[in-house]
């Protein structure tokens, strides 16, 4: 497989995201990803940090100019904890805990995040306005309520299932309460 794919993929994939979510510069997006599954094998069976640094060369570039911060889930094995920019923890209040990822324990994308973001950091938990699931990580608990699919017409990074969805507020009232379109 190509690591110039992966990282058109990686890019075209969160551009469509973008697109149709309408996130503002300052949100915050939460991204899920196995390298294993990318490379068409079984999920946390062979995490792969070339994979991984292909797809955040798609990713980090596109964040940045849209000015939303991306939240890297890490594995099971981290409970899907997250690494994301120091600044958005403290925009965000997130809480900080101590581990560092690394490809056995995290994955091979969030042990590129601790390398590639300007000032890393891992949090617990996260309330991100949109997300990108690419290998069925399973990236819900982190999402806004309320969660709202994204179709787009690419549905997998390399062998990767891709799942996205952006939040909105919840809709209250009754049978007279009026809503935007």
């Amino acid at each position: 497989m190509q690591l110039t794919c992966l990282t058109a993929e990686a890019k075209d994939a969160l551009s469509g995201l973008l697109n149709v979510a309408g996130l503002e510069p300052g949100m915050i997006i939460v991204i899920g990803c196995s390298t294993s599954e990318v490379m068409g094998k079984k999920i946390g069976s062979a995490s792969n940090i070339d994979t991984a640094e292909a797809i955040m060369a798609g990713l980090l570039p596109v964040a940045r100019g849209h000015g939303v911060y991306l939240a890297i889930q890490c594995c099971e094995h981290l409970n899907r904890a997250l690494v994301v920019e120091k600044e958005c923890k403290d925009r965000y209040g997130l809480e900080e805990v101590t581990v560092i990822p690394h490809q056995d324990a995290g994955g091979a994308l969030a042990t590129v995040a601790m390398s590639q973001f300007q000032n890393p950091i891992v949090v617990e938990a996260i309330s991100a306005h949109a997300g990108m699931d690419i290998g069925d990580t399973l990236i819900g608990m982190h999402l806004k309520r309320v969660a709202v699919p994204v179709r787009l017409d690419m549905d997998s990074i390399g062998n990767a299932h891709l799942t996205f969805a952006r939040t909105r507020p919840k809709l209250i009232g009754g049978a007279r309460a009026k809503y935007p379109s």
